[in-house]
């Protein structure tokens, strides 16, 4: 997997237009995002519908107005009480992150850490395994992360001044 938010050729400091939660309508979007980063978490449209996935982009203007543009998606697993979605048995709830995707061209806006920041703000944590390659990413989004093993890691987030029980 690549990292989301990665600076590369043509990035700029442009600010994420909107975070929301996916619609039917996105669902070939989003599949395109997650199938050009080379990702598979599953039946996309069923998440979509039980609100579990989210998108973040920017509006452009055209000829025709101002039209929508997804540049990023992450698809979420609710975690229920007890469940073990990190790993390590806190059994908090909040949810696991499947996938999270940006366009190439958009990587290092923001867009990443936008979509990480409002699910974590919505679920109240998150937690997420990955490969060594995109330890960094999770790093700068403050994740409490421990190896599985020499290229995997494991990770999670709390949301601010969330108590669990």
């Amino acid at each position: 997997m690549d990292d989301p938010d990665e600076t590369g050729p043509g990035a700029s400091d442009e600010a994420v237009g909107y975070v929301r939660t996916a619609t039917d309508d996105d669902a070939l979007e989003v599949r395109r995002i997650l199938d050009a980063a080379m990702l598979e978490p599953g039946d996309v449209e069923s998440r979509i519908a039980a609100g579990n996935v989210l998108v973040a982009g920017d509006e452009r203007g055209g000829t025709t107005g101002t039209a929508e543009r997804i540049l990023g998606t992450v698809v979420l697993e609710p975690l229920e009480e007890g469940e073990e979605g990190d790993g390590n048995g806190s059994g908090d709830r909040g949810a696991h992150v499947s996938a999270i995707g940006v366009r190439r061209r958009h990587r290092g806006r923001g867009i990443g850490t936008a979509l990480i920041d409002r699910a974590v703000e919505r679920e109240g944590r998150l937690t997420a395994r990955f490969d060594d390659g995109v330890r960094p990413f999770y790093e700068r989004l403050g994740f409490s992360i421990e190896p599985i093993d020499e290229q995997r890691h494991r990770g999670a987030k709390v949301g601010r001044g969330l108590e669990f029980d």
